[in-house]
């Protein structure tokens, strides 16, 4: 749930939307969640900020906050931005604010004085570490690495460093004791990424998050997209065929769960002859399958249509056994 909440700074009152995470009833706990989401704890436990990398569509935004739903603490989101700058994570100046007091106690004296001062916004990092909130920083690295340099001193030394109030005499601020940040990245070969400074890497424990067994991604899948069981568990094998080595593709869960919400909301099933059902795989699969070529020609229509006639059983074969059925009672 999400809840308003006044900031305040000793600089400016700012409204700023804090996010309360409660554990989704759709979350799958399998015992691969499970260990990572323990491990993790034990790291924040102790002061260290959790990494979450891996490929896209692993889950690992999901892990992120259901890691600070455990951890209990409100959470300040940051997404990476490649046209973030350091200020957009600390704040800045918006302006200086004049006030005057007059003096009229004496009728035949009139005293004006004058008092100009700097007006400061703090951004998310800083409202974080003000007031201890727990920081996701999704993706990260699609912001630059010097916009993401004025993490180094949060992480290391307990300080966040905020050159914009130096001339106020408040140049640096203690990072409060309940802070904790959770990132997570994609890796660096995807488009919109940077590399990230080592000194930033040093400063946190990384988990890679690969590609998670065969029962947790059915769990998960059954569970996002209310599909039954039987049927999630084709969408899931037909996911994993495509990710094996013949194939070269990258999908992540979030294709399933794609295809498998479809299906749902339709009431189809995964059958192989099914046109509609063919085509709903080709388009929610073509990202990366579309790479795929032989003699310069994409494949992916036949990659696909070979996967699901391995995988997933003819149009009308529940019709063929009911049939059968009723004649060996007959």
């Amino acid at each position: 749930m999400i809840k308003n909440k006044t900031v305040s700074s000793s600089h400016y009152e700012v409204e700023d939307d804090l996010i309360v995470p409660e554990a989704s009833d759709h979350f799958v706990v399998t015992s691969y969640v499970k260990e990572i989401i323990e491990r993790s704890l034990v790291y924040l436990n102790a002061g260290y900020p959790v990494h979450f990398a891996g490929p896209s569509g692993t889950g690992k935004t999901t892990l992120a906050f259901h890691l600070a739903a455990q951890w209990g603490r409100p959470v300040t989101l940051l997404q990476g931005n490649e046209e973030f700058v350091s200020s957009d994570l600390t704040g800045k100046d918006i302006g200086y604010r004049k006030s005057s007091l007059v003096d009229n106690y004496i009728h035949s004296v009139l005293k004006t004085e004058e008092q100009m001062n700097r007006m400061w916004v703090d951004n998310r990092l800083t409202t974080a570490c003000r007031n201890g909130d727990t920081l996701i920083y999704d993706e990260f690295n699609r912001s630059r690495a010097d916009t993401n340099n004025v993490l180094l001193s949060v992480l290391s030394e307990g300080i966040l460093n905020l050159p914009g109030l130096r001339g106020a005499g408040e140049g640096y601020m203690d990072v409060h004791p309940d802070f904790r940040a959770i990132f997570t990245s994609n890796p660096e070969e995807y488009a919109g990424t940077h590399k990230t400074q080592d000194a930033l890497m040093n400063r946190m424990i990384t988990i890679n998050v690969g590609l998670a067994d065969r029962d947790t991604e059915l769990q998960i899948l059954h569970a996002r997209s209310e599909l039954d069981l039987k049927e999630s568990a084709y969408i899931v094998d037909i996911v994993r065929e495509l990710r094996g080595n013949d194939h070269e593709t990258k999908h992540g869960l979030r294709a399933g769960i794609a295809i498998a919400r479809i299906l749902q909301i339709q009431g189809m099933k995964a059958r192989y002859g099914d046109k509609l059902f063919h085509a709903i795989c080709q388009d929610v699969l073509s990202m990366e399958t579309a790479k795929i070529q032989h003699a310069g020609q994409s494949i992916f229509h036949k990659m696909v249509d070979d996967v699901i006639r391995k995988i997933c059983p003819p149009v009308g074969s529940e019709a063929i056994k009911v049939s059968t059925k009723i004649k060996v009672v007959e």
